[in-house]
């Protein structure tokens, strides 16, 4: 009987798991980020970011990193009413900026040497210094509302923006496994009526 119910856990958190990475991947599948389509992916939609072995030790908060990593070196933005200082983009923004910062082309994966680059809209650029900063900590802005983050008893991190050493970073704002919220891409909330914005600068 205990085997039984051994057996039916294990079922069940395997079920879990696969049923997570199902959802990843169905984020991912037709999405922006899908470059199943191109020629140099071997018809792969996960390899041009990650893979199950050999991945590279360069980003450690990036799962399985198999993506060229940028070292560009970064135009940080500056503003007198900033009150922190902001800092190198964290590894979770140099994930994003090692194809949007434009100095590492988007097929250059797998130790390979690639050439397509983005470019348009997705094409960042290494100057920062006209972007949300990244690398700079989270600031609780008076007026906040303590629930944006917290919740329960005791009290617990249940944002639905998540901050990375305690500081913002490219994925507090947007998922890359996410096709569309509220009409938008890659975002983890509605912009309607600027709900992004207004998580973390209460008005």
């Amino acid at each position: 009987m205990l085997a039984l119910r051994r057996s039916s856990v294990a079922a069940g958190f395997f079920g879990a798991v696969l049923a997570a990475g199902a959802t990843a991947f169905a984020g991912v599948t037709g999405s922006i980020h899908d470059f199943s389509a191109r020629g140099w992916t071997g018809g792969e939609s996960c390899k041009v970011c990650h893979v199950p072995h050999h991945a590279e030790q360069t980003l450690a908060d990036a799962p399985l990193w198999n993506h060229t990593t940028t070292v560009a070196a970064f135009t940080l933005y500056r503003s007198s009413t900033l009150h922190k200082t902001v800092g190198e983009p964290g590894t979770r923004s140099k994930a994003c900026l090692s194809c949007h910062d434009g100095t590492v082309a988007l097929n250059s994966f797998g130790g390979a040497v690639g050439g397509e680059f983005a470019a348009g809209r997705a094409l960042v650029g290494p100057d920062l210094s006209d972007d949300h900063p990244v690398g700079i900590a989270f600031y609780h802005a008076p007026g906040l509302v303590c629930s944006n983050c917290h919740g329960g008893r005791p009290m617990r991190l249940v944002s639905t923006l998540p901050f990375f050493d305690g500081k913002v970073e490219c994925a507090s704002c947007h998922d890359v496994h996410n096709q569309r919220v509220g009409g938008a891409r890659l975002v983890r909330t509605t912009l309607a009526g600027s709900a992004l914005c207004l998580h973390c600068h209460p008005k």
